[in-house]
């Protein structure tokens, strides 16, 4: 209780007699009303007799004098104290509507919609801050239940980032505070410390890969908050995590468990670790460089945090670790392979370009988009939507280097070559024979003459096109010049036969090899006459 001199409590006193109210008493005297409430309630307890002032007071008279003004200027002379009748209390302008003020509060309204609403469908005639102080008095606010978590040895680590102490930025005279990374594992709580300068997604990946080779071992889940170093879409049912957070994850056998969001007590151990570590180890501390900052961590969660005993399990954090180490799953042979991610489109040549060089996609069609997942020295190209893996390339170190095996190529660059292939296909066998000797003697210049035989198919019949080819690949020369004389020769050779006049029609004549006999005939029929006559016919 405020202790209050003595002319003050005479004053307080007086104007309680007189009935005033502790927000008047307030407004004369500048007293907090929590003041005056608490002296009030000491009154009715010493059987509300006037306080006496000491003997020796610095203000003589002036209690007495205040205490005349106040009661001349509030009241006529009352009768005394024994005679009163007890003060009522004040009533809130809001008890009449005190059942559906606590409706309202079981819907979770605040004071201000549950005003808005008593003006407008009860005619309240009171003030916003009667409601206020009303419904502070009657809400009853239950207690937020905790639930204890345990876990097996071994199955949970949880994680999350914080601020580390201030640190010198390279090549500066100015002080930043890097990133903290704590891991700690849920049934020890034997935590790894690391502080980076900036986070990403190999560098989150890169943070876990350390902290289970410093514990010997990963566990079966890691709790996580959303941030986009590992989750990269938020969900409750089915959160889509950081490609490259997932490999490392699946490489290591961890299966992930973000937290909820804006619900932190998931993971309430290591968000303690964070705030042991802050306010024990780095509280007040700077540091020239982040190797320092990093060694002194290990030092200090060795000798100290390792060391001291838990609060909730009254268990030293060392012996529960050496008890949880066995439990830890073995660390793979080969550490994680990182990479990143990046879309391409496939180009007319078959290929992607990635970092100025050129890489074999088929089948991916050409104008379709790939996942090309780039590794240090050697890149992956998926499907976009299944993720298939489609090629595997080592990484070119020359820019300009075109990655494409040699029976994928067409010798010609030209994507024309294989259309003119396809129509001398479509003149003949010979025809397209015949191309495919020119190409692959002379390869581009030779593409020329291809164009030149298949349009000849223009002007004159396929036939003879793809005979006076066959007849070129017999005399040995393959050249456009030839076939076309070829060509035009057996053209004029035809037209030269139309225009031949048309032969004497040949007379009829009996005399023929072909022809016999006309009495060979009549024995021939005699013959077949004699075969299907009935016996009885003939003796008749």
């Amino acid at each position: 209780m405020n202790v209050l001199k003595p002319h003050l409590q005479t004053t307080i006193w007086t104007l309680l007699r007189a009935g005033n109210t502790q927000r008047e008493i307030e407004r004369r005297t500048g007293i907090s009303r929590h003041t005056i409430r608490a002296w009030a309630k000491r009154f009715e307890a010493q059987g509300d007799p006037p306080p006496q002032p000491p003997d020796d007071s610095n203000w003589p008279g002036v209690a007495t004098d205040l205490v005349v003004l106040v009661a001349s200027q509030t009241a006529p002379p009352r009768p005394p104290a024994s005679l009163l009748a007890p003060t009522p209390v004040a009533t809130s302008l809001c008890e009449p509507h005190r059942a559906f003020i606590e409706a309202q509060l079981r819907l979770s309204r605040n004071a201000t919609a549950i005003y808005q609403d008593l003006v407008d469908a009860h005619g309240f005639a009171g003030r916003y801050n009667s409601v206020k102080r009303f419904v502070a008095r009657i809400r009853v606010r239950e207690p937020e239940q905790f639930d204890r978590l345990s876990f097996l040895p071994g199955e949970e680590m949880q994680v999350d980032f914080g601020e580390g102490a201030p640190t010198r930025v390279p090549g500066t005279d100015r002080y930043r505070k890097p990133r903290l990374f704590v891991a700690t594992l849920r049934y020890s709580r034997r935590s790894f410390r690391c502080v980076v300068w900036n986070s990403g997604q190999q560098v989150w990946a890169e943070l876990h890969e350390q902290a289970w080779r410093y514990f010997g071992g990963s566990c079966r889940y890691v709790v996580l908050d959303n941030l986009k170093e590992g989750v990269l879409k938020p969900d409750l049912y089915e959160p889509e995590l950081n490609p490259v957070y997932a490999a490392t994850l699946a490489h290591y056998e961890v299966v992930a468990d973000p937290a909820r969001v804006r619900d932190p007590n998931r993971k309430g151990s290591v968000e303690n670790a964070i705030g042991h570590t802050q306010a024990t180890a780095l509280k007040g501390k700077r540091f020239e460089t982040i190797e320092e900052q990093n060694a002194y961590l290990a030092h200090w969660e060795t000798k100290w945090a390792a060391s001291r005993i838990h609060g909730a399990e009254r268990r030293q954090v060392q012996a529960m670790f050496e008890e949880e180490q066995p439990h830890l799953q073995p660390l793979p042979t080969l550490p994680m392979a990182y990479f990143r991610d990046e879309q391409r489109t496939v180009c007319d040549d078959g290929c992607v370009r990635v970092a100025h060089c050129s890489y074999a996609a088929r089948p991916a069609s050409i104008g379709s988009k790939v996942l090309v997942r780039i590794f240090e020295r050697r890149l992956e190209i998926r499907d976009l939507q299944t993720q298939a893996l489609l090629r595997t390339h080592t990484k070119a170190e020359r820019p300009g280097t075109v990655v494409l095996p040699m029976d994928e190529r067409v010798f010609n660059p030209s994507r024309e070559t294989r259309h003119i292939l396809k129509q001398a296909d479509a003149i003949g066998v010979d025809a397209a024979r015949l191309c495919q000797m020119l190409f692959a003697i002379e390869g581009r210049v030779g593409q020329r003459k291809l164009w030149g035989i298949v349009h000849l198919a223009d002007r004159y019949p396929r036939q003879m096109v793809n005979t006076a080819c066959a007849q070129a690949i017999e005399e040995g020369v393959h050249s456009y010049r030839h076939v076309k004389a070829i060509t035009e020769r057996l053209v004029a050779q035809a037209l030269a036969q139309l225009d031949v006049a048309p032969a004497a029609p040949a007379t009829p004549t009996q005399a023929h090899d072909l022809i016999r006999n006309p009495q060979e005939y009549g024995e021939l029929f005699a013959m077949a006459a004699a075969a299907t006559t009935p016996q009885g016919d003939l003796f008749a």
